[in-house]
């Protein structure tokens, strides 16, 4: 039994840390070679695709916005460019297309290279088709340009808050409510064990009575 506990918190915990890793921010440091608008029929994989943007119906194909780009390391890395709205992750993003407009005044050569940091959520999965979705974007120094993530620390630090103070009030909720009505059940099995062996004690108490009674009835053997 507490190998299983162990393995469904193991499993909720991996859970809970993908969904942050997927939702959370982060950044790359790229430099834009192209920008392409792309006519997508949404499949099995839709689930880690946007919505459509605001004020525009929704169907299983639509045109989205991709950045292309090239790592300092000169691996491509290729990013969607959709609104996210009202939706889930809340970013509130509603300028696809400004932001389209900036990659496209960022694009450079690998002769006159232009660094540029995007901020981003989700992944890349070239099985599946996935594409991180990108937030924003800004001209950088260099390829060594150090950001620090500080929405991403600000909120792991707000989640850690909640969770403690969601188990302080568990643990306070337990020392007051749960603990103390198991031990009054245990008092009471404890109660009525003793009733029990009270009980018990009088009928054998009475069953001896009676089986002497009943030895006072036999005949006096005879000389």
């Amino acid at each position: 039994m507490r190998w299983v506990i162990r393995s469904v918190v193991a499993i909720l915990v991996l859970l809970v840390l993908s969904v942050l890793h997927y939702t959370l921010p982060q950044h790359d440091i790229v430099r834009v070679v192209g920008t392409e608008n792309r006519r997508i029929d949404f499949g099995e994989n839709s689930f880690f695709w946007s919505g459509p943007d605001v004020g525009t119906a929704p169907g299983m194909q639509r045109d989205v916005f991709f950045i292309q780009t090239v790592q300092p390391n000169g691996k491509p890395m290729v990013y969607r460019n959709e609104d996210t709205g009202w939706g889930w992750p809340p970013y509130f993003k509603l300028n696809s297309h400004n932001l389209q407009t900036i990659a496209n005044s960022l694009a450079s050569s690998a002769e006159a290279p232009k660094w540029v940091a995007i901020t981003h959520y989700g992944w890349r999965n070239e099985f599946f088709t996935i594409f991180p979705n990108a937030i924003a974007l800004r001209q950088v120094a260099g390829p060594d340009t150090r950001i620090i993530p500080w929405m991403s620390i600000i909120i792991l630090v707000l989640l850690l808050a909640l969770a403690v103070l969601i188990w302080r009030m568990l643990a306070q909720f337990r020392e007051r409510m749960i603990d103390p009505f198991v031990d009054q059940v245990g008092d009471r099995i404890d109660d009525i064990d003793a009733r029990a062996d009270q009980a018990r004690d009088r009928a054998r108490g009475i069953w001896g009575r009676f089986v002497a009674w009943l030895a006072t009835w036999r005949g006096k053997p005879r000389r």
